[in-house]
């Protein structure tokens, strides 16, 4: 009446093992359309880039564009973007989020607001990965000193995001300074001496208050943990104004308070 048992069990684990073999695996929710990644260290040994093709430099305006839907866009061709996001850390928060495993996270010294990035970026997405020299020089290195936090995060950031700028890794950490030297930190973030709870408004207004130029829309406070984590500023390609960015602004913190620790 109910046929042999043994094939029966057969059956079942063979049907078992097809659904699970077979079922789809769990979306990652990596944000990485505003780099969540960029702070994460490139594998010990990459893959080759492979050459520039001969007319590498001729693409249209419209090839290498990320989708309307968003999303990044790998080995794009460089200068074809809209504007820079100048990304600024705030460490407390970033160590927090990372488990301290960083330079920037080490005890006593006491950074604040660092840079994490400028990065060049579509209306709807980001190039990034794109074809350049791999390595920036000494010398070029030297026009971001103290800006980031550690010299394994400037070349990281060359690599990911400046190959996709155009220019030379000189130029395009000269532009990191210029951009950096454009933003001014509010008071309330300078030195803290102790924690401090903020909206994400609050956090907005006071670097519009300390930069009369910058105006709602043109910027986003990042969150992690219900932490202070980044602000993002939206700055044109030549760096001499701030422009909004409804794409960054729609991505920014939604929590209704954040913490804000003081630096260690």
């Amino acid at each position: 009446m109910f046929g042999n048992p043994l094939s029966a069990a057969i059956r079942a684990t063979a049907i078992f093992s097809i659904i699970f073999c077979c079922a789809p695996t769990q979306a990652r929710d990596d944000d990485c359309i505003l780099d969540h990644c960029a702070d994460r260290l490139p594998p010990k040994n990459p893959s080759p880039q492979p050459p520039p093709a001969p007319d590498a430099g001729r693409e249209s305006k419209s090839e290498g564009r990320a989708p309307s839907g968003g999303g990044f866009s790998a080995n794009a061709p460089s200068r074809d973007f809209d504007f820079y996001v100048l990304a600024l850390s705030w460490s407390p928060g970033f160590c927090d989020s990372v488990g301290g495993a960083r330079d920037q996270c080490e005890p006593g010294r006491g950074l604040g607001f660092v840079v994490h990035g400028l990065w060049p970026q579509y209306d709807h997405g980001f190039p990034s990965d794109c074809d350049g020299p791999r390595s920036p020089s000494r010398i070029a290195l030297e026009r971001v000193n103290g800006l980031f936090p550690d010299e394994r995060l400037a070349r990281y950031e060359w690599r990911k995001h400046g190959t996709c700028s155009g220019k030379s890794p000189s130029d395009y950490f000269a532009d990191i300074f210029r951009a950096r030297e454009a933003v001014a930190i509010p008071a309330l973030f300078v030195r803290p001496t102790r924690d401090q709870t903020f909206t994400p408004i609050d956090v907005e207004r006071a670097f519009y208050d300390a930069n009369p130029r910058l105006r709602p829309g043109m910027m986003a406070v990042a969150c992690r943990r219900n932490m202070l984590e980044e602000v993002r500023i939206c700055l044109s390609k030549d760096l001499r104004e701030f422009r909004a960015c409804p794409e960054i602004v729609q991505r920014g913190c939604r929590q209704r308070e954040i913490s804000v620790p003081a630096p260690l």
